[in-house]
Formats: structure tokens, C-alpha cells, sequence
């Protein structure tokens, strides 16, 4: 809405206010308020609780939760703007606090102009917002007998889902779990940080938890990592387990993940991954497994007869993954990788697929982006890694539905899933719980990382809280 300063001359009449009245803060995302309107304080003031600053020194923010509803501590509504100033105030009772100060617009009846606030904690009082005559100055009569003077709105917004249409684009503290200074990571802190985003990369093999049941905690560097409105994880797969294990924690704080610990645990573990896959009915090369050597031979039948493929159950970016053209040249392999006691299965080798694969970048219910890798010399691998090329790809219905079964199979909201083109239909190699982001972005020219934030800033808007129940006399 435009800001519109209500005149007070002869030609428009000032606003008429009484001592109590509702009002709207919409860039906070708090679409209704009652308020005291009170000529005797200087100061705005508005009822904030967990108020912490964050951002850079020259441009400090302040994040803070607000409960519009007096006695309604069920319902939060998590805020942030910028610090314009930090101002030792006096209350009413002769109490005196330094207070952060922010800016924001306020609406009355149609009108709307900016104004000072002050935050501070207002537990217990009538009103969780004070109107101070620096808001009043020359913009509004107050007629201190009357109350409600405009028209009067109503707290039912907050119980239905139009508060997520008037939750404000506020910024977010978002943290990168991840130990590299690659092109995804610093995609992801040049993006956050160019919507307005706080954006923290954190070593997570340098992390470490305070485990208890009242207070969990992550820490860092000798202190407590700050609250968090979303943690991406770019984890590695030579610390897997304890990178979930650090995420399992943020999970248990309550902070946004945005894709969860039992996803990327299940989708590390390729034998986990295809069970998966299989309880799913979700098409795939025929898969075997088994530990004993004397089944060495029946391994390799439930896969059909050779060429066939041997992969090692961790491995990542096409190493591990042997083809073994003959039975002969199987068996050897399997003798190989027994002998060095890995884990590995066996799987069908898809020759039409001819050295390519599809890699469809899932985020949220949609595939944002698709590339067709290639491989180079003759290699059956397509690894960009292994020097394949990445051309963009139309994908088909069936391709698209199967890329998005997958990632739902593992409850991953970001996703790379690979499929190979075969004869009876899409066949799904692999679900990366921490696709790359170059590969990608250069071949189909989609800005994924702009897709990822717009799907993280719509899960960290506040949601509709169910109306409190009451009982009946």
C-alpha cells in the first residue's frame, strides 16, 4: 500500500482516534492489532520476546516473536527488520531498558505512514502494543473518552490461511552445513544475500550438541549457534554420519531443515536407497545383494547375465562403480571387493541408455530443472566429475512423475535425481541428497538456488494456528 500520512489541515481532517484501537503493521506480517493510544508516552512500543540481532555490523537486524493476542502465547509470530537505533527508554513505572528501535509502516483505516517502534516485552499487559505521540504527531486527533473510534478488525485472521498472504518477506538467518568453498555453496550465500538474507556457512565437522530433553543445543567454536530460521545441509559423504546426527539436533530444536536427517541417511546408503526405491514400486535396474561368497554365483543371475554393473554402497560422483562386461570379469570384481570386506550390490546394466543419463534437480513438488549428462571416451559413467557433458533436456510426463516420486519416497525437498532412458520406461539410479548446483545452472540456464530460497521462504512464513478451544459451562 502506498503511504499515505493522513493531513491535518482544512481540507482533509485528521484521523480521530480513542484511547484503545486496532491497527495494522503489515510489513511485520501483523495484520491486526489492538492497541493503547497514549499521548503521555513518547515513545511506540510493541510487545517482542527472543529478540536477537544478527546480520553485518554496519547493518545490523533484529529478529524477534511477537504474541499479537494477549494471553495467547500458542500463537507467534516470528518478525525481523533492521536497527535504526538503540535508545535507553523509560516506562510509565519509572523502569528504564535500553531498547532495540526499528521503522515500519502503520495502517490505520486506509492510511498508512511509517513510524518509530521500540521492542520490548509487554507480558501481562492489556495492550501488546503502545501508540506514543511521535506515531501522533500531526497526523491524528485523539479523543481520550472514546474508544475504537475506526473501524474495528478482528484476531480471526491469524486462524486461517490468508495470514500466509500477508506474512511479510522478512529476513532470514539461514545456515550452510558444509565444509567446502564450492560453486553451490557460495551460490547459496550470494543468492540469500542478495534477497536480503543473513546467510552463515558452518564447518559441520566443527560442530558439536548439548544433548539434553529441556534444552538442546548446537555448538560452535565455543558458543551456542543462534536460532536459526532454516538450515540447508551440503553434507559430505565422508561424514555422513555425523552430519546427520548434527542435523537430527537442529531437527530437535525445532529449526526448518530442508531436507531431514532419515532422507539423507537412507539416500546415502545405496542398498537402503533401493530398498526404498522398491517399497515405492518406483522403477529401477534390477538390483542384488548379498554378503556370503558362496552366493556369488546366484548374485549375479537375479540381475541377469552380463554386462552388469558393481557398485560399492558409498560411493559417490561415479567412483566405486565398475561395469563387468563378462561373468568371468564379474566374478572377479566381486572377489575384489570382498577381499577388501566393502559393501557393494550388483545391478543390471542398462545398455540403451548408451553412456547417458538424466539428472532432474527436484525442489519442493517440482522438478525446477533438468540436464542430460553424457559421457566422454566411451565411459558408461556420465559424471560431470568424470568429464561428461550436461546439455539441457526436455524431459517426459513419466520422467517428471518418477523424478518426483523418488524425492518424495525419501521426504526430500531438494533433490538431484538420476534416471536412465530405458526400453520399459524411466529407471532411477540415484537420489543425491546434496545435488550440485554448477552443472545444473550453466547447462539449463535455470536459476535452481533462486527456486530453492523461494521454497524456503514460504515454509518458514508463520502457519494458521487452529483456534483455542473453550469449554462450555
Amino acid at each position: 500500500m502506498r503511504h499515505k500520512p493522513p493531513m491535518n489541515d482544512q481540507s482533509t481532517p485528521a484521523l480521530r482516534l480513542g484511547w484503545e484501537e486496532w491497527v495494522s503493521l503489515p510489513d511485520l506480517g501483523l495484520p491486526t492489532l489492538r492497541v493503547k493510544v497514549d499521548t503521555g508516552a513518547k515513545t511506540s512500543a510493541l510487545h517482542a520476546t527472543d529478540i536477537e540481532t544478527f546480520g553485518r555490523t554496519e547493518k545490523p537486524q533484529v529478529r524477534f516473536t511477537v504474541h499479537p493476542i494477549p494471553g495467547r502465547v500458542d500463537l507467534e509470530i516470528p518478525c525481523s527488520a533492521e536497527v535504526i537505533d538503540r535508545r535507553e527508554v523509560t516506562s510509565s513505572n519509572g523502569d528504564t531498558e535500553m531498547r532495540y528501535v526499528i521503522t515500519t509502516p502503520l495502517e490505520i483505516a486506509g492510511e498508512s505512514w511509517p513510524i518509530e517502534v521500540t521492542l520490548t516485552d509487554r507480558s501481562g499487559m492489556a495492550s501488546h502494543m503502545l501508540l506514543g505521540r511521535q506515531a501522533l504527531s500531526d497526523r491524528v486527533t485523539v479523543v481520550p473518552g472514546e474508544r475504537f473510534c475506526q473501524p474495528e478488525l478482528s484476531y480471526e485472521v491469524y486462524h486461517s490461511a490468508r495470514v500466509r498472504k500477508v506474512a511479510p518477506n522478512r529476513t532470514l538467518r539461514i545456515a550452510v552445513l558444509s565444509r567446502e568453498n564450492n560453486y553451490s555453496t557460495r551460490r547459496l550465500v550470494d543468492e540469500g544475500e542478495k534477497r536480503g538474507h543473513t546467510v552463515e556457512v558452518i564447518d559441520t565437522a566443527r560442530c558439536y550438541m548439548a544433548i539434553n530433553a529441556m534444552a538442546p543445543e548446537v555448538h560452535y567454536d565455543g558458543q551456542r549457534l543462534p536460532r536459526y530460521d532454516a538450515v540447508i545441509p551440503r553434507i559430505g559423504a565422508s561424514i555422513t554420519p555425523y552430519g546427520t546426527a548434527v542435523i537430527r539436533q537442529f531437527e530437535t530444536i525445532g529449526t526448518y531443515c530442508v531436507n531431514g536427517s532419515a532422507g539423507i541417511t537412507a539416500s546415502r546408503d545405496k542398498l537402503h536407497a533401493h530398498q526404498v526405491l522398491a517399497r515405492h514400486k518406483i522403477g529401477m535396474p534390477a538390483t542384488a545383494f548379498a554378503s556370503s561368497p558362496k552366493d556369488t554365483g546366484n548374485l549375479i543371475g537375479l540381475v541377469g547375465s552380463a554386462p552388469l554393473i558393481v557398485k560399492l554402497l558409498e560411493s559417490t560422483q561415479g567412483r566405486g562403480v565398475v561395469l563387468a562386461e563378462t561373468r568371468k570379469a564379474a566374478e572377479s570384481v566381486i572377489s575384489a571387493f570382498r577381499g577388501l570386506k566393502a559393501n557393494f550390490l550388483v545391478q543390471h546394466f542398462v545398455k540403451e541408455a548408451a553412456g547417458e543419463d538424466i539428472r532432474c534437480l527436484v525442489i519442493g513438488n517440482k522438478v525446477v530443472a533438468a540436464i542430460k549428462r553424457t559421457s566422454e571416451g566411451g565411459d558408461f559413467r556420465s559424471n560431470l566429475h568424470l568429464g561428461g557433458k550436461a546439455t539441457a533436456v526436455r524431459i517426459t510426463k513419466e520422467e517428471r512423475e518418477t523424478a518426483l516420486r523418488a524425492a518424495r519416497a525419501f521426504r526430500l525437498n531438494m533433490a538431484g535425481v538420476d534416471l536412465l532412458r530405458a526400453e520399459s520406461g524411466p529407471k532411477v539410479l540415484e537420489v543425491n541428497s546434496s545435488p550440485g548446483f554448477e552443472g545444473v545452472e550453466t547447462a539449463s540456464r535455470k536459476d535452481v538456488v533462486g527456486r530453492l530460497y523461494d521454497e524456503i521462504e514460504a515454509k518458514v512464513r508463520p502457519a494458521p494456528v487452529p483456534r483455542r478451544k473453550t469449554s462450555r459451562a
